[in-house]
């Protein structure tokens, strides 16, 4: 009975400790399973990267305008007196010689008609001292008469000639005076608001309007001294200047709602100085206006090419941070580790920079995750979809 017993107990030892081994040895795989390395593939993060580009760029200037007229002529009265007519309508087109206003002509015509009275009198106090001269002339030589009497008639018949001569003149004066009552347009243009009312007292003084020749019309602007060189030396590299010959600048107008007017302009003039307070000079373009569309006052953006850079290399704006005044890029090498690049940028160009310093024409750079990114750090890059490089280039230096 006993070694039945024996027998049953040594039976479920053998058992249990068949199943702790087995629970170890499960235990025991889970184990290393779970410690068993990742691939290097599966800690790398995922970045997007782009070559580094190298073409030619040309580079422009931008410059707020403000547009004026090509010529702006004030219009002011020569006559004093009351305005009696306004012969034009406010903002139309007026013709060089054509009646703006009308002042009072009563007084003028009355001063015409004294100045006629007084030139028929000196004229018949001249055929007077002539017929005096004609007749006594025979007489002095026969000696009939005295030849002091001769000299005296022929003094009179001379006062008598200037006595005619000044009164044309003011014959003339008053013509004239008479003319000026009617304001008249010494240009073609666009005639504004009149600044005063019919009725009202005018004279030389006066202000009544303004007329501006719209077409071209001029755009005034402002550049600094570097700008000015730059498009100097574009301009003589072409054989011309900055004013003449086929190598003027041609300009683009951007108006204030953003559309770019259709006609190009050129450079009308520059100033013979620059301003040593704001270290600018002042430049005027002229642009095509046809049906006077452009109007004085209004602003618009002025754009130039200054400059081509060749061969210059270009990175998307994108990849480049900025840490305690540097410019940094991410590249990766072959073993596809990042390294970090101090780069010295250039002008904007489209949604690049230029790289005047730091990289070279065919480096990899990283365009995304970049807050994430270390020094050999490992990476798995992707390469970006290709985009065509802006043509809208503007010459703005980087932030420093």
């Amino acid at each position: 009975m006993l070694v039945e017993k024996g027998k049953r107990l040594n039976l479920r030892t053998g058992a249990v400790g068949v199943l702790l081994i087995a629970t170890l040895s499960v235990l025991s795989g889970c184990s290393k399973t779970e410690a068993s390395p990742k691939p290097a593939s599966a800690m790398s993060m995922p970045v997007t990267v782009a070559k580094v580009q190298q073409t030619d760029v040309p580079l422009t200037g931008e410059w707020i305008g403000t547009l004026d007229g090509n010529v702006n002529a004030q219009i002011q009265p020569q006559a004093s007196g009351y305005l009696v007519r306004q012969n034009y309508r406010e903002g139309s087109e007026v013709s060089k010689g054509q009646v703006l206003f009308e002042i009072d002509p009563r007084p003028f015509q009355a001063a015409l008609l004294q100045a006629q009275g007084q030139l028929g009198q000196a004229q018949a106090q001249l055929v007077l001292a002539e017929l005096n001269v004609k007749r006594d002339t025979p007489l002095a030589e026969a000696h009939a008469i005295a030849q002091s009497q001769l000299d005296s008639e022929t003094q009179s018949k001379a006062q008598a000639e200037a006595a005619v001569k000044s009164a044309e003149a003011a014959v003339a004066t008053a013509n004239l005076n008479l003319g000026f009552t009617k304001v008249k347009s010494l240009i073609n243009g666009v005639a504004g608001q009149a600044t005063t009312q019919v009725g009202n007292l005018v004279g030389a003084q006066t202000v009544l309007t303004s007329v501006s020749q719209l077409d071209p019309i001029r755009v005034y602007f402002s550049i600094s001294d570097s700008e000015y060189l730059a498009l100097t030396q574009r301009a003589r590299s072409g054989g011309g200047d900055l004013l003449h010959g086929s190598a003027s600048t041609p300009l683009t107008l951007t108006l204030s709602n953003g559309e770019a007017y259709a006609h190009k302009g050129k450079i009308a003039f520059v100033d013979r100085q620059m301003n040593a307070q704001t270290g600018a000079i002042r430049v005027a373009a002229e642009f095509p206006n046809p049906g006077n569309v452009l109007r004085p006052g209004q602003f618009g953006r002025v754009k130039a090419e200054t400059e081509v850079r060749r061969n210059a290399v270009l990175i998307p704006q994108v990849a480049v941070q900025e840490l305690q005044g540097l410019q940094q890029v991410f590249t990766i090498g072959a073993d596809n580790k990042v390294r970090v690049v101090n780069v010295k940028l250039g002008p904007q160009y489209g949604d690049n920079w230029i790289v005047e310093g730091g990289l070279s024409a065919g480096t990899t750079v990283i365009l995304d995750n970049l807050q994430k990114l270390r020094d050999g750090a490992p990476v798995n890059p992707h390469e970006a979809p290709v985009k065509t490089a802006s043509a809208s280039t503007t010459n703005t230096p980087a932030a420093r």
